[in-house]
């Protein structure tokens, strides 16, 4: 009973024996001032949501070792003893009770489970290779999860930007409609203004006020996201971000090389899911392979030994057999599991010209967001940023020599705001273009 409790022990069947925990790695530690880059580097080492895919592949792989074993061969023992029953005679033809023979009866039989059957019929072949497309996928979906986490990463990081831009912005207006409106006190003590004209750029005071707290808030949120995004799981320390090439409009060097055609083929020969959706089919087809072997029945080798004495007027004397085993396929021919292994593989071939298909759309969608925030953006940059703030200036210039009236004033500046506030989401639209069209294609372009 002991080398049984052992061998369960050692199994992990008891109780006592606890499974190995799993290695889940310590809070990240942001920088004060973060990059891209380093983003990119936490997320690859501590990101949670990649080392679930990780445990997957992990998974994939016993299972792919587990599909190459062969079955253990059964061993078979007996022991027993005879005791006949009736009447026997003695020496002198009296009766007497019979007595048990003295030779034991012993049996010893090893069977092989039908594992040699399975190498020769080639099921061990097509369990392998079912099990290894598993792995492969399971490996291409971590590397897709990998995709699409850098992909959210970085429009993450280029909305941390665009919020710390933004209430830059918003306090530089907060301070001049700050000096504005002391200025104008001083003249309506002139009396060079009315007290309505200081109410309505008070007014405007406090609306750049309102817009710093905001912007305030909306970065706070960024940078929690960013931080969650990165398997924070802590207090989200008030981090800055280093924008890099961000701040400007200048295309990364790997674009200018790329067409909407052939970032489409990319995408078709690098994506990771649509590979895994092409290993997944294949291993759809081994399946169906595989259920269609099944039909073969089994056949178990075997071999025994039995005695009951050793000479030749023992009960049984000792004996040696080979035998074979199967079943007999006279109920079930595997029609079910045949049925639905062929509606497995139908399922898989959408699956993968859906992928195929999403593949297709993503690069054309991203391309178009692309294009569309080149030509806002060269506008903006060309005369439209430009001639808002000239026009501001203008008009400032004109309302201190009185020359433009208080509405004037705040109109300009109204519309520099929103040109302003405009350009820096042109500008953040146009790098999270470009780093849509990299998850989508598969490429880096930068």
């Amino acid at each position: 009973m002991r080398p049984l409790l052992l061998v369960a022990a050692l199994a992990g069947l008891l109780p006592g024996t606890a499974p190995a925990a799993v290695d889940v790695p310590d809070s990240p530690e942001l920088p004060a001032r973060l990059d891209l880059e380093t983003a990119l580097r936490l997320l690859r080492e501590r990101g949670l949501d990649l080392l679930t895919a990780e445990a997957a592949v992990a998974s994939a792989a016993g299972d792919a070792r587990a599909a190459g074993e062969l079955a253990n061969p059964t061993l078979s023992a007996g022991y027993g003893r005879s005791f006949p029953r009736g009447a026997c005679v003695d020496g002198a033809g009296a009766s007497i009770p019979c007595a048990p023979l003295a030779d034991p009866a012993l049996s010893a039989s090893i069977s092989d489970n039908a594992a040699i059957w399975s190498m020769v019929t080639g099921k061990r072949g097509l369990r392998v290779d079912v099990a290894r497309r598993a792995l492969e996928a399971a490996r291409l979906s971590r590397d897709d999860a990998l995709r699409s986490l850098e992909g959210q990463l970085e429009q993450q990081f280029v909305a941390l930007v665009l919020a710390r831009d933004t209430l830059a912005f918003a306090r530089e207006v907060a301070e001049a409609q700050a000096r504005t409106q002391a200025l104008s006190e001083a003249r309506l003590e002139a009396g060079a203004i009315s007290e309505a004209d200081l109410a309505r750029i008070e007014t405007s005071r406090l609306e750049a006020d309102q817009q710093v707290d905001a912007a305030a808030a909306g970065l706070r949120g960024a940078q929690v996201a960013l931080a969650y995004l990165l398997g924070v799981r802590g207090p989200v320390p008030d981090f800055d971000v280093d924008p890099g090439p961000l701040e400007r409009s200048t295309p990364p060097p790997g674009l200018a090389a790329q067409t909407r055609a052939t970032l489409v083929r990319a995408a078709l020969d690098r994506r990771p899911d649509v590979a895994a959706a092409r290993r997944q089919e294949e291993g759809a087809r081994a399946s169906l392979d595989l259920a269609r072997r099944e039909r073969i029945p089994d056949v178990s080798l075997s071999v025994g030994y039995a005695q009951q004495g050793t000479t030749n007027q023992a009960l049984l004397p000792p004996t040696w057999t080979v035998g074979i085993s199967l079943p007999l396929p006279v109920l079930s021919w595997q029609q079910g599991e045949v049925a639905r292994a062929e509606a497995t593989l139908a399922g898989q071939s959408l699956a993968r010209a859906k992928a195929e298909s999403t593949a297709v759309s993503d690069v054309e969608s991203a391309w178009a967001a692309l294009e569309a925030s080149r030509s806002m953006l060269a506008r903006m940059e060309g005369r439209l940023l430009d001639r808002s703030r000239r026009a501001f200036d203008l008009v400032t210039v004109q309302y201190d020599k009185g020359a433009a009236s208080l509405l004037d004033l705040l109109d300009a500046r109204r519309t520099w705001i929103g040109v302003r506030l405009e350009y820096l989401g042109d500008l953040a639209a146009y790098w999270q273009a470009i780093f849509r069209l990299e998850q989508a294609a598969g490429v880096t372009l930068r």
